[in-house]
């Protein structure tokens, strides 16, 4: 359906999984049509979800080395990025503990436990130990051979190779733009075959809420609008408290002052789900009307819309605890604070479109043990909490361009009036 564009193809595809469910479950047809129809559906869905796996890895690995990488051509400014690094960690920091604050205080999911989920969390309890042994098995996992981690797709060690990798091209310069080059262009064809794969994902959600949906009843309806609610509730509380009371702080201008400078690219953002698509709106806005000088606005800005995902982060906190539930998880501390590093340095090199936002939540889902076929459950109602959240993440970009240049500017940059 090449005239229909990707998400409409997914609503289309949600539909005709809840449908299909709810005739195997209401019209109760033979057992010989039901079982082969929920074999079907399993086949398809777990190709799709293998498919993500095939690319999460390499995926993962490369744009992290690529959005720390990028840190290189800009080492005379390195006041500048240390502050910008520091900003996006702590405002990033900043709403994955509202995410979970909101995930813990009301609880959406909570009562329920869909069958769907037993066996993909079948192991978790036997995973528990003795809070001392967790913390030394985890700092353990942390440092492993990268080729090992990269084959057995342990995804915290891939990250931290990752990480160090990344640094290690930026102290090295010049020396080792070739091994950059060809990082850059791995990340280029993994986005490539994310493309391809999403050309499944109608099917492959149709076939995983199928699956769902046959055998569960209504109540999930009313466990998602609550969902729904905490997140969207809680991203506008983020964006419209917590980042203007920042720029308050640092800068003096009033929030209304800011909202009414920046709404252009909050609602471009808005409209196309996309950091990306919105970059250029961003910098002309940045630079223009709320008058951060050239030489931050161009480092901040584009660096924010690929590792600055404030929203993104308050939503895969929230979404982790919601899917625990469903699956009849009780997340401790310790995983928490997993989900807590995982999100944050997933987040750095994350390319700002839509549909790798999914391969986001899958390493986050992966990092402790929870079970990937949710996404059946958060795509469908992805694209409506995705605008609100891309126009956070927008936010915080411009405000963090704000707050820089009051905290580092160039040395030849004149101090602005607050």
């Amino acid at each position: 359906m090449p005239w229909l564009s990707l998400n409409t193809q997914i609503l289309i595809g949600s539909l005709v999984g809840v449908l299909g469910g709810w005739w195997l479950s209401a019209a109760a047809p033979s057992a010989a049509v039901s079982g082969g129809t929920l074999y079907a559906a399993k086949l398809l869905g777990n190709l799709f979800l293998d498919l993500l796996r095939l690319v999460l890895i390499p995926l993962v690995f490369s744009s992290i080395v690529v959005g720390v990488a990028s840190l290189r051509t800009h080492n005379r400014m390195h006041r500048v990025w240390v502050t910008t690094l520091l900003f996006f960690f702590i405002t990033m920091g900043l709403a994955i503990v509202l995410g979970f604050s909101a995930a813990n205080i009301f609880r959406p999911g909570e009562g329920m436990q869909l069958a769907m989920f037993a066996e993909a969390t079948q192991n978790f309890q036997a995973r528990q130990m003795p809070l001392p042994d967790y913390i030394a098995q985890f700092l353990r996992g942390m440092f492993q051979n990268p080729f090992k981690a990269l084959a057995q797709g342990e995804i915290l060690a891939v990250v931290v190779a990752a990480l160090f990798l990344g640094i290690a091209l930026v102290v090295g310069g010049d020396r080792y733009r070739n091994i950059r080059q060809i990082i850059e262009e791995l990340q280029e064809l993994c986005l490539l075959v994310v493309g391809w794969i999403m050309r499944l994902a109608p099917l492959g959600i149709a076939a995983l809420l199928l699956q769902l949906v046959a055998s569960q009843n209504v109540a999930l309806l009313g466990s998602l609008a609550h969902f729904i609610t905490v997140v969207f509730g809680t991203t506008l509380f983020h964006g419209i408290v917590v980042l203007p009371l920042i720029l308050w702080l640092f800068t003096r201008m009033s929030p209304l002052q800011f909202l009414k400078r920046a709404r252009e690219p909050l609602i471009t953002a808005f409209a196309t789900s996309s950091s990306a698509a919105t970059l250029p709106i961003t910098l002309r806005c940045t630079e223009q009307q709320l008058h951060v000088k050239k030489e931050i606005a161009s480092f901040v800005i584009p660096l924010g819309a690929t590792a600055n995902m404030d929203g993104t982060a308050l939503y895969e906190a929230a979404a982790v605890l919601f899917v625990a539930r469903l699956a009849g998880v009780e997340l401790d501390l310790v995983h928490q604070i997993i989900v807590f590093a995982v999100a944050m340095l997933g987040a750095m090199g994350a390319p700002g479109i839509p549909s790798v936002g999914m391969l986001s939540m899958v390493l986050v889902l992966e990092s402790v043990g929870l079970p990937t076929e949710a996404i059946a459950i958060l795509l469908p109602i992805d694209r409506i909490l995705d605008t609100v959240r891309t126009a956070v993440n927008v936010e915080g970009d411009m405000v963090g361009a704000m707050v820089v240049e009051k905290l580092a500017a160039l040395p030849e940059a004149p101090v602005k009036n607050a």
